[in-house]
C-alpha cells in the first residue's frame, strides 16, 4: 500500500511571538545607539565647570626718603613742635631737634622777655587790652636815655614828667628793644635793680630755667646767658602770656613820647612767624627766639618754638630760621599709593575667558617724612564676574591716617561655549 509524505504541524502563535521579540531587541538596540550620544550631549552641556581662578597682589608703595630738618650749621639752635605728636612723636613738643652746643651763651636782648615776665608777675595785667598802672618817668629815668645812648644801645624817648601805661612801657621795651625802658620799668616795679635781680633769680628757679643767668634787665651784659633748651622753655612761657604774645606780634606802633617804633624782629608775618625776640651784641652774636604757626596740611597748624644763637649777621639768622621752617613744611606730604585702574590681580578660566582686578580710584595718603606705610588687601569671591563688580578693598595706613579704596573687576568672565563643553569632557565636572 502506498502512502503520501508525512504532514508538518504549523504554529502561527509561536511565529508571531518570535517576531515580536525580534522587534523588541531591535528597538532596544536602536534606543541604546541613539541614547548614548544624546545623553553625552546633555551631560556635557549641563555639567559644572571649575570656578575661575582669582589671583591678587598688593600694589607696591614707594616711601619717600627721610625728611631733613635744616638746622643751622653754625652757632647753636633748638626747636620744639606742638600739634604734630601723631606724626612726629610726643617728644617733638619738648625738644625735637638741636644743633651746636648745649652750653649757656650770651642772649643779649632776649633778656628783655625775662624782664617783662618778671615784671608782670609782680604787676599782672588782666589781658592784652588792660593798660595796667600808669608809670611817670623821673629825671633819673630820663637820664637813662643818654647813658644807654653812649653804650650804643637801642633807646626810646622818655621825657621827664611824662607818663605811660605799664602795657605801653612793656611794648616800648620789647618791640624796638629800648634798653632804657627795660631798666626804668624794672626799677619802677621792684624799687631797685638789686631787688629786680633777686626777683629774676627766683622767677628763673620757679620756672626751672636752671641754665639761665640774668645779672641786669637789658641784655647788654654778656653775662646774661642761657641754653638752647632753657630758651625753648622761655619761648613757651612768653607765648602763653597773652600780654607778651600780643606785644611781640606787633610789627610797629606809635606812642606819645617814643613816637613811631618798628619791631626788631623783621621776620614777623613771614612763613608763619608770630614772635618773639631778637638779641645781639655785635657780629657773631645775633640771636632770635621765635614762635611760628606753620600750616602743613594737618587739622591745625603746627606751633613751632625755636631759637638760633650765635649767628654771624642778622641776615644769616633770618635765613637759617626761614630755611628751618621750610624744611619742616616740606617733610609733610601726600604720598601716591595707587592709580585708578591699576591692576592688582587677574581672573582666569579653563575655557580661556579672563579679566583683571583693578583699583577703582586714585589713592594718596598724608604723612610725615618716611613714615612706614602698611598695606592690607581683603577680597571676596565674585558673585557675577561682571565688569565693575566690587570684589574687595585695599587699606593703607601711615601714622594716624588710613585710606581705603575698593577693588573691582575690569572686564567680564563669559561662560564656556557649548562647543568648548562638547570638546573638553575631561575638564568638566567642577574639579
Amino acid at each position: 500500500m502506498f502512502g503520501g509524505p508525512p504532514q508538518r504541524s504549523v504554529d502561527p502563535e509561536g511565529r508571531r511571538r518570535r517576531r515580536r521579540i525580534g522587534w523588541i531587541v531591535t528597538a532596544i538596540v536602536l534606543v541604546v545607539l541613539l541614547a548614548v550620544p544624546s545623553g553625552y550631549v546633555w551631560w556635557a552641556l549641563t555639567a559644572p565647570v571649575s570656578a575661575p581662578l582669582v589671583e591678587t597682589h598688593e600694589p607696591p608703595v614707594t616711601v619717600p626718603a627721610a625728611a631733613a630738618v635744616a638746622l643751622p650749621s653754625t652757632g647753636a639752635s633748638a626747636i620744639a613742635v606742638a600739634g604734630g605728636d601723631e606724626y612726629l612723636g610726643a617728644e617733638a613738643s619738648g625738644i625735637w631737634a638741636t644743633s651746636g652746643t648745649s652750653e649757656p651763651q650770651s642772649i643779649a636782648s632776649i633778656t628783655k622777655l625775662i624782664t617783662a615776665l618778671v615784671i608782670l608777675e609782680r604787676h599782672p595785667l588782666a589781658d592784652a587790652a588792660d593798660p595796667g598802672p600808669t608809670i611817670t618817668f623821673s629825671k633819673a629815668d630820663h637820664d637813662l636815655y643818654d647813658q644807654y645812648y653812649v653804650r650804643g644801645a637801642t633807646i626810646a624817648a622818655m621825657p621827664t614828667g611824662s607818663s605811660m601805661s605799664l602795657h605801653d612801657a612793656l611794648a616800648t621795651m620789647l618791640i624796638p628793644s629800648a634798653s632804657n625802658y627795660a631798666e626804668a620799668v624794672s626799677t619802677w616795679a621792684f624799687g631797685s635793680q638789686g631787688a629786680f635781680r633777686g626777683a629774676a633769680q627766683r622767677w628763673l628757679a620757679t620756672n626751672g630755667l636752671t641754665g639761665t643767668t640774668i645779672v641786669e634787665p637789658t641784655g647788654l651784659d654778656a653775662r646774661n646767658t642761657s641754653t638752647p633748651a632753657d630758651l625753648i622753655a622761655l619761648g613757651k612761657l612768653a607765648a602763653a602770656n597773652p600780654v607778651i604774645a600780643s606785644i611781640v606780634a606787633t610789627r610797629s606802633l606809635a606812642l606819645p613820647g617814643p613816637g613811631a617804633m618798628q619791631n626788631t624782629n623783621d621776620l614777623l608775618g613771614s612763613n608763619g612767624i608770630t614772635g618773639l625776640k631778637t638779641g645781639n651784641l655785635g657780629e657773631g652774636t645775633y640771636n632770635l627766639l621765635f614762635t611760628a604757626s606753620v600750616p602743613v596740611g594737618t587739622a591745625q597748624p603746627l606751633s613751632v618754638t625755636g631759637v638760633v644763637l650765635g649767628g654771624f649777621t642778622r641776615a644769616n639768622v633770618d635765613h637759617d630760621v626761614m630755611t628751618l621752617i621750610d624744611s619742616i613744611r616740606a617733610g609733610f606730604h601726600e604720598v601716591p599709593l595707587a592709580k585708578r585702574d591699576q591692576p592688582v590681580g587677574t581672573i582666569t578660566t579653563r575655557w580661556g575667558a579672563s579679566a583683571q582686578i583693578v583699583v577703582s580710584d586714585y589713592a594718596t595718603i598724608f604723612t610725615w617724612s618716611d613714615t612706614p606705610i602698611a598695606v592690607e588687601m581683603t577680597t571676596t569671591t565674585p558673585k557675577t564676574y561682571t565688569d565693575g563688580e566690587e570684589v574687595g578693598s585695599i587699606t593703607w595706613t601711615a601714622g594716624p591716617n588710613t585710606v581705603t579704596v575698593p577693588i573691582e573687576i575690569d572686564g567680564a568672565i563669559v561662560p564656556p561655549t557649548d562647543s568648548w563643553r562638547l570638546t573638553h569632557p575631561g575638564e568638566l565636572g567642577g574639579e
